[in-house]
C-alpha cells in the first residue's frame, strides 16, 4: 500500500508539470541546476560533457569497527548530447568506477541515458542520470558513499523552481526484481523555502522513503519499508561578512521504521544543528545530532548514536578553472569514542558542455 502511494504522488506531480511545461512564464532561479532558455529555436545541437573526481577516504572508526576501511579510486564520466531547442535535451553516456588496485580494472560501470526538460520555471528528468548537483540529503539521511558508488538516479526526478525557492520529487530504483535480485526503490522530497527573498532566513526539508521486497523465488521474505525526514531552519550570511559562506541551521529529524512480518512502525527521533563557514581556501563544517537511534540502509551510521559530533576540516590546496583539489579531515565524537577521524583528499574536475556541432532546419 505504502508502495502504490508513493507511486501515485509522483505520477501525480509528473501529470502537474506536464501541464505547466508549456508555459513560458520567467521566474528567478534559486536552484544550482543551470536552466535553459525558455524560448525554442530552430537550431539543433550536439555537445560533449567530461566530468569526473577521484577519491581518498580513510574511514577510522573505533566506534564503528566493522565498517573501518578504506575508500579509494576515481569516476570519470563521457557523454553526448543531443538538445533537439533550448528545453528539450537527450544524453547518453558512461560512468564507470575504478577502485585503486582494484581487479577488473572497472569494477562497476554505470550507464547514463535521460531526458531533460529544462527551464527557468521547471527541471524534468527522466532516465539514468547524476544525482550529484540534485539530490544533496544530510549525511544521516544519504551517506556520501552513495556517491562513491551510486552516482545516479534510476528513475525520474521533477522540479519547480521560483522565487521562494524550490521543491523536489524524485524516485530510484535501486533493484529490479528478479529470481534471485530483491524488488528496491528509493523516493523522497526536499526543498528550500526564502520567505522573504534576499534576506538571510530560510526553512529546508528533506524526506526520504526505502521500499525493500523479496525476490520472485522467496516471496515470503521480510519486506522491509524505512523513512527518515528533516525539517530545517537555517540562517545564510554568505558574503554579508568577512566570510565567503557562513550559513547556521537547527531543527529536527524523524525516522521510521518496520519490517511487516515482524514488527510495526518503530520511531526515532532527534535534534540537528550544522554551522558552515568557507573563507577562501579553508572551510568548516560542523553537524551535532542527539536523540534516539536512526537506522537507515543509505543514512550515515554514525546516526545509530544517542549523541553524535562530526567536525569537518577541509583546504583546497589548488583551485583552477575546472578543477578543484581538496584535503579534508574529519573528526567524529560519539559516546566512549572521541578520537575517531576519517582524513581523505578528492579532486573534482568538469570541463562543462563543449557543442561539437549545429543543426539547422533550414
Amino acid at each position: 500500500m505504502v508502495k502504490k502511494v508513493y507511486l501515485i504522488i509522483f505520477v501525480s506531480l509528473i501529470a502537474f508539470s506536464a501541464t505547466f511545461a508549456q508555459q513560458k512564464t520567467i521566474l528567478p532561479d534559486t536552484n544550482q541546476s543551470k536552466p535553459a532558455s525558455n524560448k525554442t529555436n530552430d537550431v539543433n545541437t550536439l555537445d560533449i560533457h567530461f566530468n569526473g573526481f577521484a577519491f581518498l577516504d580513510d574511514h577510522e572508526y573505533d566506534a564503528l569497527i566493522p565498517l573501518r576501511k578504506t575508500i579509494s579510486g576515481t569516476r570519470t564520466e563521457i557523454d553526448l548530447g543531443y538538445n533537439a531547442d533550448s528545453l528539450n535535451h537527450f544524453v547518453v553516456g558512461v560512468n564507470p568506477l575504478h577502485e585503486f588496485g582494484g581487479v577488473p580494472f572497472y569494477v562497476q560501470v554505470n550507464p547514463v541515458a535521460y531526458y531533460s526538460y529544462t527551464s527557468p520555471h521547471w527541471l524534468y528528468n527522466m532516465g539514468e542520470f547524476p544525482r550529484n548537483d540534485l539530490l544533496q540529503y544530510p549525511r544521516a539521511l544519504l551517506n556520501d558513499s552513495v556517491q562513491y558508488y551510486r552516482p545516479n538516479v534510476e528513475g525520474a526526478l521533477l522540479r519547480n523552481i521560483n522565487r521562494f525557492g524550490y521543491e523536489t520529487a524524485w524516485i530510484d530504483w535501486i533493484s529490479r526484481q528478479t529470481p534471485t535480485n530483491r524488488n528496491q526503490f528509493m523516493a523522497g522530497e526536499l526543498g528550500k523555502f526564502v520567505p522573504d527573498p534576499g534576506h538571510a532566513f530560510y526553512v529546508a526539508h528533506y524526506l526520504l522513503f526505502m521500499h525493500n521486497a523479496g525476490t520472485k523465488s522467496d516471496t515470503a521474505a521480510p519486506i522491509r519499508d524505512q523513512g527518515g525526514f528533516q525539517l530545517r531552519l537555517g540562517l545564510d550570511f554568505s558574503h554579508r561578512t568577512v566570510f565567503d559562506s557562513l550559513k547556521f541551521e537547527a531543527g529536527g529529524m524523524f525516522t521510521e521504521y518496520r519490517v511487516r512480518s515482524m514488527f510495526s512502525w518503530r520511531t526515532s527521533e532527534g535534534f540537528v544543528a550544522s554551522v558552515y563557514i568557507s573563507r577562501k581556501r579553508f572551510s568548516i563544517f560542523d553537524e551535532f545530532y542527539k536523540g534516539t537511534p536512526n537506522y537507515l540502509t543509505f543514512g550515515d551510521p554514525f546516526y545509530s548514536k544517542t549523541i553524535y559530533n562530526r567536525l569537518d576540516l577541509m583546504y583546497a590546496a589548488f583551485v583552477g578553472k575546472h578543477l578543484k583539489g581538496q584535503f579534508f579531515l574529519g573528526l567524529h565524537q560519539s559516546p566512549s569514542h572521541l578520537s575517531d577521524s576519517e582524513p581523505g583528499f578528492r579532486v573534482v574536475y568538469d570541463i562543462g558542455r563543449k557543442t561539437l556541432k549545429r543543426f539547422s532546419d533550414h
